[in-house]
């Protein structure tokens, strides 16, 4: 018989047998989000455009590119959606201005960047009227419990029991091109407790952090920069 274990050994309760049926209920997330407004906004949805890009000059981590595929398509959603301009084909027309090591990471860099005729007109071409930059990362915590599965030549199953929180924090800065001002920030904080229950097979009960992080803060930016 081969044992294999897929967590790290801990104590496992009785009542494990039960919970894969209360913890459906328990396995939701906390949002809170927040903004921050300088100044007044405004678009014109028929020919103004904003670019979302993600902060990756963290040398512990880089914000991962789907959370802004999935903030972009929740603005350019819905009602009162902004046309978005796809992070990497404005990342690839406008090379090198916003690579890691050459973005603008303050607004008085982007009035050195507006300064270049070149950099300027590729700006221009894309209708570009503001530019949100996003910054922030999911991380797991307080991993407990463990789940055991056995393999024999009756069959094989598993047993056990997992829990584990997530959270995930993302900021929001909005910069205006014209002004080459920050016009303000939103912030979110999403938390949750996943679980995996294990009678014969895992049953992952998955908090939606990220996803609840990125719907909050998507649409949140869309009331912002439409200021409503």
């Amino acid at each position: 018989m081969r044992q294999l274990t897929l967590f790290n050994p801990s104590t496992f309760p009785v009542t494990a047998f039960v919970l894969p049926f209360l913890l459906f209920l328990c396995s939701c997330t906390t949002t809170e989000i927040d903004e921050f407004r300088q100044s007044s906004t405004s678009i014109n949805n028929a020919d103004e455009t904003i670019v979302i890009l993600g902060r990756r000059q963290n040398n512990n981590y880089e914000t991962e590119q789907s959370f802004v595929g999935c903030v972009a398509d929740v603005v350019s959603r819905g009602d009162n959606s902004i046309t978005v301009v796809d992070e990497q084909e404005f990342l690839d027309a406008m090379f090198p201005f916003f690579e890691p090591r050459t973005a603008p990471m303050r607004t008085g860099h982007l009035e050195q960047l507006m300064s270049m005729d070149v950099a300027a007109e590729r700006l221009d071409e894309f209708g570009i009227e503001y530019i949100v930059w996003l910054d922030g990362i999911t991380e797991r915590s307080e991993q407990s419990g463990s789940i055991s599965c056995t393999i024999g030549p009756g069959g094989g199953g598993c047993f056990g029991f997992g829990t584990w929180q997530d959270d995930s924090n993302f900021e929001a800065e909005i910069w205006h091109l014209d002004s080459q001002s920050s016009v303000g920030s939103i912030s979110t904080d999403a938390n949750g407790q996943s679980y995996m229950p294990a009678v014969v097979i895992p049953i992952p009960l998955i908090a939606r952090v990220e996803a609840n992080a990125c719907n909050g803060l998507g649409n949140q930016l869309k009331q912002f920069i439409n200021g409503t």
